[in-house]
């Protein structure tokens, strides 16, 4: 794919250490994950996750995200995108080859 048509910029967050509430509780915090991402983001299809995540374990995703390879993201961080928020499901490296990502995501709300 080319880098024209990752059109898309995101940037990820990992968890943070527990936060206090305020009421003797903690919240989750996130922290930045630099640099930027250039990516396509698509709604995913039933037909897309069965091609593109044979061999990993995705339970569901409403999303697909692909860009050019990164080795520092895990399925514990997030995507954030335009003030939306994504879950990473499920992360393929196609043949093992580090050149393209493919993330499964779910947005959450």
């Amino acid at each position: 794919m080319g880098i024209g048509q990752y059109r898309h910029v995101v940037r990820f967050e990992t968890p943070g250490p527990p936060v206090p509430d305020g009421e003797g509780g903690t919240v989750e915090s996130w922290t930045d994950l630099p640099p930027a991402w250039n990516v396509d983001i698509r709604p995913a299809t039933v037909r897309d996750l069965e091609r593109r995540a044979a061999g990993t374990i995705v339970a569901s995703a409403t999303h697909i995200v692909r860009g050019r390879y990164r080795d520092d993201v895990t399925i514990d961080d997030r995507i954030v995108f335009d003030g939306r928020f994504f879950r990473i499901a499920g992360i393929a490296n196609p043949e093992e080859r580090d050149r393209e990502l493919f993330l499964f995501a779910v947005e959450t709300v």
